[in-house]
C-alpha cells in the first residue's frame, strides 16, 4: 500500500462508521415517533437510509479490503452479488432523493392539496418504481456478466474488462444507465428544487411587504426592534438558498466525479489513474454519510425524537 491508499482506507473507514451510526439513527427515529411515520416524506428517507445502511455493510467493506490487500476481495460469484447490490443500491438512492425532491416542490407549490395530491399509498407507488427501475438495469448487467471487481474503483461494480466482448452493447447500457439516473436525478431536483427556492422567496417577499408597511405605521418602534424584523427577513431568504443548495450541491459533489470517470472510461485509449478511480468512489460513498443529515437529522422533529432517545438513555445509565 502506498500512501494514496492508506488515505483513502482511512476515508472509507470514517465512511463507514458516520454512514452506519447516522442511518441507524435516523431508523430508530422512524420507529420510535409515530408524527414521523405519519408523514409522507419519511417513507422515501427511510428507504434511502435502508439503501445507505447496506452499502455501508456490503460495498465499502469490500472497497476496504481491496485497496488493504491490493486484490480481488472474495471470489467471482460473490463479487458479482456485492457489484449487483451497488448497482441496484446507487440507482435506487438517487431515484429516492428525485421523489423527495418532487414531494417537496408539491408541499411548498400546492400547500392546500399537498395532502390530497401525495398520500402514503402514492409513496409506495413510487418507491416501487425506483425498486423495478434500479432492478432492471442491476438485473441486465447480472445477466451479460458484466460484474466483478473492477481495479480502478477497486470495488465489486461494473467491470469494462469483463464487458469488452459486448463493444457497443457495454456502452449503451453505461450511458443509459447514468442518463436514466444521475442526469434523470439531477434535472429533476434542479426543476423542483429552484421551483421550491422561487416560490420560498416569493413568500418572503410577501412578507416582507407586510412587515415593511407594519414598521411604517408603527412610527414610534424603535430603530433596533426595526433592524432586527430586517435582518431576520433576510436570515429567512438566506435560510431557503442554503437549504436547496445543499440539497443540489452534495449530490453534484458527491456523484459527479465518479458518473464522469465512468463515462471516460468507456472512452479513453489510455489507463485512468487508479487513485483518481478510488477518491470518486469514495466521494459517492460519502453521499451514504451525508443523507442523514442533509434530509432528517437537523430538522426539528429528528432533533427533538433524538434529544428524548438521549434523555431515556441517560436516565437508564444513571439507575442504580
Amino acid at each position: 500500500m502506498d500512501a494514496a491508499d492508506v488515505v483513502a482506507s482511512l476515508l472509507i473507514l470514517g465512511i463507514i462508521v458516520v454512514s452506519l451510526l447516522s442511518n441507524v439513527v435516523v431508523l430508530i427515529c422512524f420507529l420510535y415517533n409515530p408524527e414521523i411515520r405519519k408523514q409522507v416524506p419519511a417513507l422515501f428517507i427511510l428507504n434511502l437510509s435502508l439503501c445507505n445502511l447496506l452499502q455501508s455493510v456490503s460495498n465499502m467493506p469490500l472497497t476496504l479490503v481491496g485497496l488493504v490487500t491490493s486484490g480481488h476481495p472474495g471470489g467471482s460469484g460473490f463479487c458479482q452479488i456485492v457489484g449487483f447490490l451497488d448497482t441496484f443500491l446507487t440507482t435506487n438512492s438517487m431515484l429516492s432523493m428525485a421523489a423527495l425532491s418532487i414531494d417537496r416542490w408539491v408541499a411548498v407549490v400546492f400547500p392546500l392539496s399537498y395532502h390530497s395530491r401525495i398520500r402514503h399509498r402514492d409513496a409506495v407507488l413510487a418507491l416501487a418504481y425506483t425498486w423495478i427501475h434500479s432492478m432492471c438495469f442491476s438485473a441486465v448487467a447480472t445477466c451479460r456478466s458484466w460484474l466483478g471487481y473492477n481495479h480502478l474503483y477497486a470495488s465489486c461494480t461494473l467491470c469494462s474488462v469483463r464487458a469488452k466482448a459486448a463493444g457497443k452493447q457495454y456502452i449503451v447500457f453505461t450511458v443509459a444507465l447514468h442518463c436514466l439516473t444521475f442526469l434523470l436525478t439531477l434535472i429533476v431536483m434542479c426543476a423542483t428544487y429552484l421551483k421550491v427556492l422561487k416560490v420560498a422567496r416569493s413568500h418572503c417577499k410577501r412578507i416582507d411587504v407586510i412587515t415593511m408597511q407594519t414598521l411604517v405605521l408603527l412610527v414610534d418602534i424603535h430603530p433596533s426592534v426595526r433592524q432586527k424584523c430586517l435582518e431576520e427577513q433576510k436570515r429567512r431568504r438566506q435560510r431557503a438558498t442554503k437549504k436547496i443548495s445543499t440539497f443540489i450541491g452534495t449530490f453534484v459533489v458527491c456523484f459527479t466525479p465518479y458518473v464522469i470517470t465512468r463515462i471516460v472510461e468507456l472512452f479513453s485509449p489510455g489507463p485512468i489513474n487508479p487513485h483518481w478511480g478510488v477518491f470518486s468512489k469514495c466521494l459517492a460513498y460519502s453521499k451514504a454519510a451525508s443523507d442523514p443529515f442533509v434530509y432528517s437529522l437537523l430538522r426539528y422533529q429528528y432533533r427533538k425524537t433524538c434529544s428524548l432517545l438521549n434523555t431515556i438513555l441517560h436516565s437508564l445509565n444513571v439507575m442504580p
